[in-house]
């Protein structure tokens, strides 16, 4: 079997006149395990569902091109969230979407699982419609829109489905497909596992209720905190151990949120991976250039799911889960193995990694029957006692996947999480890394030099990071190599003042670091920080916290982390002298940028400096005579 219909005559030639369910995405049609659509058909597929993909949508005459489903459409916003992929954290229209064939822009709407059901909707009336992937999982509660500077409903009731898929969904979208199949109405599919649904009142006394959306809304310092403690609840209950159901008020409807779904199994997790997928895009995207996405992904490989680490920033906690689960070793290589066989390989295995690359168990053995700890991070401020550090099959995977004919180089380009791999006391997998799988530059993330700000943002103080800094140098140096660390760094989160970022600048200018991109903080819906950037508190603590809003604040941040940009000295020189730092300005080693062409130094001074010049010269010109 080749690829999955993508119009009404693929899905005749496969001899169908009805799809069973069809699977309408964001993204183009990329049938490779790294998009969640192609996952989520070739489960369907393998459970014997004829399943049709309608690609990016344009019309309601487009959500029609197969005719009805049998059962049901399954609607994503595709890979990435449709904001994000239109607009950069400026709120400026991006040039170029990376998810859609030849990166043309303007192929998906703002919104886009919303417009798509309101499409089915349309054409088909009361057809089962079931949203997932990650633009409906982030906003599955009413939720803070950056774009719209106000807060949503839940995406459940502003789309009209009839259900909404939270986190990975391959569980549950079989057993959705399956009751479907059986029969059973989709008004009364309410007990699934990793879903939510809407009631008219609460299905019980269990439940836990959080701030309701008229609560939450008012933008002002009571709606502020209820946000906050909505937040709260909804990140501390993202465990499928100890986590329970909650509900949310919506005017006089209940948002249900059931329990989150149980991670995969090794076993299950390698059936998904091993399915069969064509790992490309579609054929009819050829002629437009291809779709741009594939190119990091096609030969790299997932090995694990979930994030224990749990950055404030990050939505993977909130989505994946802060549990991680693995593939088998046996699994991974094979998928190794089957890469080395396509004609366009040339020997680079381009990534083994996954939210975070060397995560490779469970942080610890109490989360087995406890779940992870309410309010507590593994890693950060400082590893737990109970942290349980381990690369040693990582390791092993890594050194058989080197072996297999035809592989060249294994390259690990997925974020290391550095302070997990100093608190290994064996420094085999560090010593490996650094002389096997560094492509002469090794990308991490310490986002920031203020530990103010990382404790905001949950990452570990940043004495850690210059650790590991150290110690990566030092390896380097001992195997005679030149390899680099490329540090990603983050602007303007919360808790980030000027002074932070003063003196995130002077980091950069000690070490000789330009960094081309620098990332500000892109309030997106479901992460901790987005709730401190709207509602200016903690959430975990309900205190408030300092967030750096104003235009000009956040282009001063981003500028003096980009100092050697002639571009903005200008402004730079601005910001210090407010701020009172008028030291870094100058052509002194430490200066951040030189003075203003217009600027006239103090006489007294130009003359010391000018008389010095003058004894210096006069005292080489009679060393050189007395010689």
């Amino acid at each position: 079997m080749g690829f999955l219909p993508l119009n009404r005559k693929e899905m005749e030639a496969y001899g169908w006149n009805q799809a069973d369910i069809v699977v309408i995405t964001g993204d183009a049609y990329v049938d490779h395990p790294s998009f969640g659509t192609a996952i989520v058909s070739r489960i369907l597929e393998a459970e014997g569902f004829r399943v049709c993909i309608c690609s990016q949508p344009q019309s309601v005459e487009d959500v029609m091109e197969f005719g009805r489903p049998r059962l049901a459409f399954f609607i994503n916003g595709g890979n990435i969230d449709p904001m994000v992929a239109h607009f950069t954290v400026a709120k400026r229209r991006r040039t170029k979407d990376y998810y859609t064939a030849g990166g043309q822009m303007g192929k998906r709407p703002d919104r886009a699982t919303v417009t798509y059901c309101r499409y089915v909707r349309e054409a088909y009336g009361s057809i089962p419609i079931a949203i997932g992937g990650l633009e409906a999982s982030l906003r599955r509660f009413a939720h803070f829109d950056y774009w719209d500077h106000t807060v949503h409903p839940s995406i459940l009731l502003e789309s009209g489905a009839n259900l909404l898929m939270f986190g990975m969904g391959e569980h549950q979208v079989v057993e959705i497909a399956k009751r479907l199949n059986d029969g059973e109405a989709i008004e009364d599919i309410t007990d699934i596992r990793g879903t939510c649904y809407v009631s008219d009142s609460l299905p019980s006394k269990e439940i836990l209720v959080c701030p309701s959306l008229d609560e939450v809304k008012p933008q002002t310092p009571e709606g502020f905190k209820q946000y906050a403690i909505s937040t709260r609840i909804q990140q501390q209950e993202h465990d499928h151990v100890r986590g329970k159901a909650i509900a949310q008020k919506h005017g006089n409807t209940y948002l249900i949120q059931n329990r989150p779904t149980l991670p995969l199994t090794t076993e299950e997790f390698d059936r998904v991976y091993e399915l069969p997928y064509q790992r490309n895009y579609h054929p009819s995207y050829e002629a437009l250039g291809g779709v741009p996405a594939i190119e990091e992904v096609k030969f790299s490989i997932i090995h694990n799911r979930g994030c224990f680490g749990a950055c404030n920033f990050c939505a993977i906690a909130f989505h994946q889960g802060r549990y991680v689960s693995v593939r088998s070793k046996e699994s991974v290589l094979r998928e190794a193995v089957l890469l080395t066989k396509f004609p366009d390989f040339k020997g680079y295995i381009h990534d083994v990694g996954g939210p975070t690359a060397n995560f490779r168990a469970p942080s610890c053995k109490i989360q087995e029957k406890a779940g992870l700890c309410k309010g507590k991070k593994c890693l950060a401020p400082t590893p737990c006692k109970n942290l349980q550090v381990d690369h040693s099959e990582y390791v092993s995977v890594l050194r058989e996947m080197r072996a297999i004919p035809g592989v060249k180089k294994v390259f690990v380009r997925s974020g290391i999480r550095f302070d997990y791999l100093l608190a290994d006391e064996d420094e085999t997998f560090l010593k490996e890394l650094v002389r096997n799988h560094v492509s002469g530059q090794l990308k991490v993330a310490p986002e920031h030099c203020s530990d103010r700000v990382l404790r905001a943002m949950g990452k570990p103080p940043f004495h850690v990071y210059k650790r590991f800094q150290k110690r990566f140098y030092e390896l380097t140096k001992s195997i005679g190599k030149k390899q680099y660390l490329v540090p990603y760094l983050m602007s303007s989160h919360p808790g980030s003042t000027i002074e932070d970022a003063i003196r995130l600048a002077e980091f950069l200018k000690s070490e000789n670091i330009h960094p081309e991109q620098v990332q500000d903080f892109y309030p997106t819906p479901g992460t901790v920080s987005t709730c401190m950037y709207y509602t200016g508190l903690d959430p975990e603590t309900l205190k408030p916290i300092y967030v750096p809003k104003t235009k000009e604040e956040k282009a001063n941040q981003r500028a003096l982390l980009q100092f050697y940009r002639k571009e903005n000295h200008s402004m730079i020189r601005k910001t210090l002298q407010e701020a009172g730092r008028s030291d870094l300005i100058g052509h002194h080693k430490t200066a951040l940028v030189p003075h203003d062409r217009a600027f006239t130094p103090n006489p007294r001074a130009e003359v010391k400096q000018t008389s010095k010049r003058k004894k210096t010269s006069l005292t080489k010109h009679l060393k050189k005579k007395k010689k």
